[in-house]
């Protein structure tokens, strides 16, 4: 098959789609994004992300109909259904391990592996049930293209690692083909597309014809605004217009669901008595009004939601009127049928969402780095407000530019990631990785409590020997060599252990803020060398996970790990 068939899936906290390109490398095609919901009545390039299972754990539906069934409740098992939302932020600073488990709306449990592997299942079998009606009936196979999932950059590897499982799982790639599947971080897979754009791909808000200045040294942010996560990453471009991060990525957990969540709290506010109630008894019209808050959120005006016909009638059956309950609350009002909030308010639920964004940038206008641009991307960034915001708080340090359709963005920029891995040419190492070593003891370096002696000598266990420091660039696909011996002459086996630490220094394993994070034996069965048997090690840092290989000299044996992130 073509070597520029590419899917990206982009797998977010609110809503989820996939962009391809099935055009061979060398020509320029723009990629093509699949459209959702038009069943009901919507098109939308992502479909929200939610998955329900029946009460065996058996998949049902992804997305809008997923949403739709389980919010009209048919049938009587339904309420035995397991229904998830948000379920992506589980993965969010937390200590990761393949049989955690995460709960669905109606408090059950299920393996997360599980909810994320029929999700990215269904994702993709969609994607090859898609491309195929566009292909005159051609039948593809997973196999016949390369993926590439996105996932934030302030994720921890930990969770880049629980995604490419669940991506094996779903049968997205096999084994021994791993590299089939690219892990690409969102702010990335942004900018290589916002690198592209011609000045009228921009939201012409700030006047003025202007586009990503692709001269090599120019320096800007990528802000990715997404639904749960904002993810900020700076990147400088390099001769030949290839990327450098220079900043490791920052950012936090306020992303556009803050917003709808105060909303929806502000509802509960002026219904006192009433919500708790109507949301328990009509969730389907909950969820309408959720819908049209979402794409009201887009602009600095008044918001006029349609009142609810059960929300009017439970509303006057407790109360009478119904212009009562909008006495004791500011900002809202009661307009024929309609819950007016005033754009005042509106700006009000997205402050602390604000806040957040406006601190995580200013923390890296703070650094020695010459900003030129701010490059606003994610579905969150459709918002006027948001727009307007930094606008107003950063326009007198940079130019602030935002893409049209700011939610495709980052689908369409995995799909030229797919076709460039080296795009990103190198990475801010986020921690300093050693490895526990044996030394011959020194009585003026080491400490006495980790002497030991065998029959080869007198040694000092758990010295952490640096692989690469906190901060340092790795350039993409590079990697280190070392040499280590064994400490007993007849043993026939090395085993190795990684450790991570956020510190620039540390002299033992054992030492506070370092943890281990995967080891591997390495066979030497030939010891006639004894102590001065070498075995040779390499280790692949660069791209968006690491990788090390041991190999003794002597038999040619060796020992591929994928460095482990995840608890077992």
């Amino acid at each position: 098959m073509g070597d520029g068939f590419v899917i990206a899936v982009d797998f977010g906290t609110a809503y989820s789609g996939y962009a391809f390109n099935i055009t061979p490398s060398n020509q320029k095609t723009e990629p093509y994004v699949k459209y959702w919901g038009e069943k009901s009545a919507r098109e939308t390039p992502k479909t929200p992300t939610c998955i329900l299972f029946d009460k065996y754990k058996q998949f049902i539906s992804f997305g809008y109909e997923a949403k739709e069934a389980y919010v009209s409740r048919m049938g009587a098992e339904a309420k035995d259904n397991l229904f998830f939302e948000s379920f992506k932020m589980s993965l969010y600073k937390r200590k990761l391990s393949l049989d955690m488990k995460i709960k669905a709306a109606n408090g059950k449990e299920m393996k997360a592996l599980q909810v994320f592997t029929a999700a990215l299942k269904f994702l993709k079998e969609d994607a090859l049930k898609y491309i195929g009606q566009h292909t005159a009936g051609k039948q593809f196979t997973a196999s016949d293209f390369t993926w590439v999932l996105t996932v934030p950059a302030i994720w921890d590897n930990s969770a880049k690692e629980f995604m490419r499982e669940a991506a094996t799982q779903a049968g997205i790639v096999t084994k021994g083909k791993e590299d089939k599947l690219i892990i690409a971080l969102e702010p990335e897979a942004a900018s290589v597309y916002c690198k592209k754009l011609p000045s009228e791909g921009f939201i012409a808000e700030n006047l003025g014809n202007l586009k990503l200045d692709q001269s090599p040294g120019t320096q800007y942010i990528v802000v990715d605004c997404g639904g749960g996560t904002i993810d900020i990453t700076v990147h400088e471009v390099l001769e030949g217009g290839n990327l450098k991060e220079l900043n490791k990525a920052s950012g936090n957990d306020l992303g556009g669901q803050t917003v709808d969540r105060k909303f929806k709290e502000f509802l509960q506010e002026i219904f006192t008595g009433v919500w708790d109630d109507y949301e328990k008894k009509f969730p389907n019209e909950v969820q309408k009004i959720m819908y049209d808050f979402t794409l009201f959120k887009r602009h600095e005006d008044d918001v006029e939601i349609p009142c609810p016909f059960n929300l009017g009638r439970m509303a006057e059956k407790k109360k009478k009127k119904i212009e009562k309950y909008f006495k004791k609350v500011q900002g809202a009002t009661w307009e024929e049928g309609a819950i007016k909030i005033s754009k005042e308010k509106l700006r009000e639920f997205f402050k602390e969402s604000l806040q957040g964004i406006t601190q995580s940038i200013t923390e890296v206008f703070q650094k020695q780095f010459k900003i030129k641009y701010i490059l606003l991307v994610g579905g969150y960034a459709d918002s006027e407000i948001l727009r307007n915001h930094i606008s107003d708080e950063f326009r007198d340090k940079c130019i602030i530019l935002c893409p049209f359709r700011p939610q495709e963005v980052i689908m369409k920029g995995a799909v030229e990631f797919g076709r460039n891995k080296g795009v990103v040419a190198s990475r801010k190492n986020p921690f300093t990785y050693g490895l526990g070593i044996f030394q011959r003891f020194d009585k003026f370096r080491h400490r006495d409590d980790k002497k030991f002696t065998n029959k080869d000598g007198v040694w000092c266990r758990d010295i952490f020997m640096k692989l690469v420091d906190v901060g340092e660039d790795v350039r993409w696909n590079e990697t280190r060599e070392h040499t280590l011996y064994p400490v007993e002459a007849g043993q026939k086996a090395m085993s190795f252990s990684f450790y991570r630490t956020k510190k620039k220094h540390v002299t033992y394993i054992d030492e506070p803020d370092t943890e281990e994070i995967g080891s591997f034996v390495v066979e030497s069965p030939d010891t006639t060398l004894g102590l001065a048997r070498e075995i040779r090690l390499k280790i692949k840092f660069g791209f968006t996970e690491m990788t090390a290989i041991g190999t003794d000299r002597e038999s040619g044996s060796s020992q591929t790990v994928k460095i482990n992130f995840m608890r077992k």
